[in-house]
């Protein structure tokens, strides 16, 4: 039992670094999708307005917190295996396990994924947007995968 929730919590951990870092990294050239009324993504909170931006601060944290742990218990059961493997192996199963499976396969349409080309609206499709939130999630999979693969096991 100890073992899984080390497991969980180093997770949540990493997760949480890899999400801030490539986030904020990323920010730098994608603010016009979080702020302003001109954004790519209106339908996304507002970072420039205070009540929206605040309503963002208040949930990240415990928000991610709990996609990590989530995203951790669903492993549970192929922990021994994934213990197992090289570590240039991990670092591609948690690499695809992030950006191939949380993200450009998710069922839930946004405007970097197959979901979201086959279903979201033109407005919100632009080679633009696609190409900063795919830097950031093949940013954060890097990061994620890196932490993963040599600090898990």
């Amino acid at each position: 039992m100890i073992e899984y929730l080390r497991f969980s919590l180093l997770f949540m951990v990493i997760h949480l670094g890899a999400y801030i870092i490539a986030g904020a990294l990323i920010y730098r050239i994608s603010a016009d999708i979080y702020k302003g009324k001109g954004r790519l993504m209106d339908y996304l909170n507002d970072m420039s307005d205070a009540r929206e931006s605040g309503h963002v601060t208040r949930w990240f944290f415990p928000g991610n917190v709990l996609r990590g742990l989530l995203l951790s218990v669903v492993l549970y059961p192929i922990l021994i295996p994934l213990g197992e493997l090289d570590p240039i192996l991990r670092f591609l199963f948690f690499f695809g396990l992030m950006f191939i499976y949380t993200h450009i396969g998710s069922a839930a349409p946004c405007p970097d994924n197959i979901e979201g080309l086959i279903y979201m609206k033109r407005k919100y499709l632009s080679r633009s947007g696609f190409l900063k939130f795919q830097s950031e999630m093949l940013l954060y999979s890097l990061i994620f995968a890196a932490g993963a693969a040599w600090f898990l096991f």
